[in-house]
């Protein structure tokens, strides 16, 4: 997953080589490590298979699915950031995305669900799914990415 905020920062949830990588407007085709690049593993200071990544302005920080460790974490967007800290835990979480009011949605490609939460908040509240995978109209299989316009509507 990637995301791109208003300055045209680029960051991307690099899977294989267990990182975030960051890309400046008008920078170098070289991109900079802002996550993880430890090696797979379960330290705060290491990521291990990121699938998706989005910059919180407010906080200064990335919020990243880390989807082999079934957690989303919170690293500082801050040079000299060394490891982060978790925000969900025990989530088979695959994207994310975050509406105008700060409230954050991930999905569960596990139990086929998308979940809206506040942050710090660890339950969340189902928004799509939640009757396992299928193709029932009250199901999701293996939901992946996700977008919520300014309505709220829920893409998957």
């Amino acid at each position: 997953g990637l995301f791109v905020d208003d300055d045209q920062t680029v960051v991307i949830a690099d899977h294989e080589n267990h990182r975030v990588m960051q890309w400046k407007n008008g920078g170098t085709t070289n991109g900079q490590v802002v996550a993880g690049d430890k090696g797979a593993g379960n330290g705060l200071n290491q990521l291990n298979g990121p699938t998706d990544v989005l910059i919180d302005k407010e906080t200064d920080s990335l919020i990243i699915c880390d989807a082999d460790k079934e957690r989303v974490v919170r690293w500082s967007h801050r040079s000299g950031t060394t490891q982060g800290e978790v925000l969900i835990d025990d989530i088979d979480c695959w994207g994310l995305a975050m509406d105008e009011r700060r409230y954050l949605y991930v999905s569960d490609y596990m139990k086929g669900e998308v979940r809206r939460y506040r942050l710090g908040e660890k339950n969340g509240t189902l928004v799509a799914g939640g009757n396992g995978n299928g193709g029932g109209l009250n199901q999701l299989n293996v939901p992946e990415y996700l977008f919520v316009d300014r309505d709220h509507s829920v893409y998957v």
